[in-house]
């Protein structure tokens, strides 16, 4: 199993050094994958979690595609109805080739109402817009040579059965974000129902890190939340029940912490360190 880091891309304490100074100390740790969240225009309902700057994904990715060797770098999620799918195509095309094919395009369909109108984009239709972009840019991906690329894997988050639905035609991973580990079985077990005889997708969530010094307790415990131990032991279940890559996210609700990156990157530390003592 493969583990990948949620970088923040956004809030008062990041810049391009510390931007740096996250890609560096990612892959300097041994980690597979690094990525970048999206958003294209601040609207309140944004700012309220992810406040300004908000670093744009492919030109941030791109950037710090010079700064690494190794790492894989990618996005959870592109909020795909943002753009014409083809201009996606052609960047992400792009960013492979520049970064000598160590993108992954995340995928997904976006939530922030205020940002949809804004750029004059129907929320109400946000799915069916995504679904028909992915179908262009795979199609833009396989069929034309401006586009070639990859393989670039292809990732797409949401757990409605819609949302499973597009991850079963469309997706090389499903790509769920925070839940709890029920919430992970439950979802995962809708969509191989839905699969039917269809192969499912690979596993590939993203799950929140937070350390604590004390057991996390309760049913609402998300995966990736308590003590080291009870951590450890969430990614074991994980790879249990199938994960491919596990996308560790440390970032949990306070922008503040944007100005206090190292205390990420301890967390970060233990928990490969320990992995890798244990595994």
């Amino acid at each position: 199993m493969k583990f990948g880091v949620n970088v923040p891309n956004f809030g008062p304490g990041t810049d391009p050094g510390v931007l740096r100074a996250w890609a560096q100390t990612v892959e300097g740790l041994g980690f597979d994958l690094l990525m970048v969240s999206d958003h294209v225009t601040i609207t309140p309902d944004v700012a309220e979690q992810y406040p300004a700057p908000f670093y744009e994904p492919f030109t941030t990715l791109s950037w710090l595609a010079g700064v690494t060797r190794r790492v894989r770098l990618g996005t959870t999620v592109l909020v795909v109805p943002y753009r014409h799918p083809l201009l996606v195509a052609r960047m992400a095309a792009n960013l492979d080739a520049l970064s000598g094919g160590r993108f992954v395009l995340g995928a997904g369909i976006g939530w922030a109402k205020q940002e949809f109108d804004a750029l004059g984009v129907p929320f109400e239709q946000r799915g069916k817009l995504t679904t028909e972009y992915l179908r262009t840019i795979r199609t833009a991906w396989a069929g034309h040579d401006d586009y070639r690329a990859g393989p670039i894997p292809l990732w797409i988050g949401g757990h409605s059965d819609a949302g499973l639905r597009r991850a079963l035609e469309l997706a090389d991973a499903w790509h769920p974000l925070r839940l709890t580990m029920a919430g992970f079985r439950e979802t995962l077990a809708r969509l191989e129902k839905l699969a039917g005889d269809r192969p499912v997708p690979s596993f590939a969530p993203r799950i929140l890190l937070r350390l604590t010094g004390a057991p996390v307790t309760g049913p609402d415990r998300r995966a990736g939340e308590g003590t080291l131990d009870q951590v450890l032991d969430d990614l074991a279940q994980l790879r249990a029940l199938g994960a491919d890559t596990v996308v560790l996210d440390p970032f949990d609700s306070d922008p503040a912490e944007t100005l206090r990156p190292e205390a990420a990157w301890r967390d970060l530390a233990a928990v490969a360190a320990s992995w890798k003592e244990n595994r």
